[in-house]
C-alpha cells in the first residue's frame, strides 16, 4: 500500500482536484448556464493564496496566526470569489447559450491579462516558494478529500431543495419557468456563485499543494478540460463529475508506456465517449438501473 501511494499519491489527489474543479461547472450547468468562467476564479483563488503566503506585507500575519494562515487564505479567496462572481454573474447571465460562453471565456483572458501586469503576482513567471502546510504531497488528501465529500453532500441536498428545483426548472425551460414564477436570473446568478465560490477555494488549496503558481493555471486549455470533466462523467448527474475527473486524469498515465501514441489514443476515447455516451458515464449507469 506505501509503495502504491508513492507511486500514484500525486495521481489521487490531482483526481480530487480536477473532480472539484468539475463541479464548479456543475453547478452552473444545474441552471442551464454553460460557464468556462470557474477556471479563472480557480486562478484567482491559488493567487490570493500564494501572496498570503509569501509576500512581505503579510509576514506579521503569518507569524501572529501559524496555520491558522491556511484556512484564512481559503476564506479570502471565497469571499472575493463571491464578490466578483456576483458582479461578473448579474450582467453576463442575461446571455444565453453560445454567448455566455463567450462572455466567460473572455472574463478569463481579461483576467489573465490584469494578473500578468501585477508585480505583486509576479507577472509571467508566477509566484514561487509558497509554504507548504504538509511535508509530504499525499498529505494534502486530508484537504481535497473533506471538501470533495462536503461537496457531494452539498449537491445531494441542493438536488432536493427549492434551489435546485429552480435551478433543473430553469435548465429545462426558462421561459416556462420564469411564467410560473421562478425568479431566473437570480437563480443562474446563485448557481454560478456557488461554483465560481468553489473553485476559488480550490484554488487556494492547490497552490501551497503545487509549490508554485502562475497564469497558466487558468488558460482556456485548462477551462475546457474541467468542462470535459462534467461532459464526459455526465452534465446530468451529481456523479458525473467525480466519474469524467477519474477517467481524464488517470487516462493520460495509463497509457504512458505507449509514449507518444497516448496523445491519439486519448483523443480517441474522448470522440468515442461523446459518440456513444452521449449523457457520460453517469448515463451509462442510469440506463443500466432503468
Amino acid at each position: 500500500m506505501a509503495a502504491f501511494f508513492d507511486l500514484y499519491g500525486f495521481l489521487c489527489i490531482m483526481i480530487l482536484q480536477q473532480a472539484l474543479l468539475g463541479y464548479s461547472l456543475y453547478f452552473p450547468l444545474m441552471a442551464g448556464q454553460l460557464s468556462l468562467a470557474s477556471i479563472g476564479f480557480y486562478s484567482l483563488g491559488g493567487y490570493v493564496a500564494a501572496i498570503m503566503g509569501t509576500h512581505p506585507a503579510f509576514e506579521a500575519w503569518r507569524a501572529t496566526l501559524g496555520w491558522l494562515m491556511i484556512p484564512l487564505e481559503w476564506l479570502a479567496a471565497l469571499l472575493l470569489s463571491v464578490v466578483l462572481a456576483v458582479a461578473v454573474g448579474l450582467p453576463a447571465l442575461r446571455l444565453r447559450g453560445i454567448y455566455l460562453a463567450l462572455a466567460t471565456i473572455a472574463f478569463v483572458q481579461v483576467l489573465n491579462v490584469v494578473v500578468l501586469n501585477m508585480p505583486i503576482a509576479g507577472g509571467a513567471v508566477g509566484i514561487f516558494g509558497i509554504p507548504q502546510a504538509f511535508e509530504s504531497r499525499f498529505a494534502y488528501i486530508w484537504f481535497f478529500g473533506p471538501l470533495l465529500l462536503l461537496t457531494i453532500l452539498f449537491t445531494l441536498r441542493l438536488e432536493r431543495s427549492a434551489a435546485g428545483r429552480n435551478f433543473m426548472a430553469v435548465r429545462e425551460d426558462e421561459l416556462a419557468a420564469g411564467a410560473m414564477g421562478v425568479r431566473t436570473t437570480a437563480n443562474k446568478v446563485l448557481a454560478f456563485v456557488i461554483g465560481c465560490a468553489l473553485a476559488g477555494v480550490v484554488g487556494a488549496m492547490s497552490a501551497p499543494f503545487l509549490n508554485t503558481w502562475n497564469a497558466r493555471q487558468g488558460t482556456f486549455d485548462a477551462g475546457v478540460a474541467c468542462l470535459a470533466y462534467v461532459l464526459i462523467g455526465g452534465s446530468r448527474s451529481k456523479w458525473g463529475p467525480l466519474l469524467g475527473a477519474a477517467l481524464l486524469v488517470a487516462l493520460p498515465e495509463v497509457l504512458r508506456p505507449l509514449k507518444d501514441s497516448r496523445l491519439i489514443l486519448n483523443g480517441m476515447v474522448l470522440v468515442l465517449a461523446c459518440v456513444y455516451m452521449p449523457r457520460g458515464i453517469a448515463g451509462l449507469f442510469a440506463g443500466r438501473r432503468a
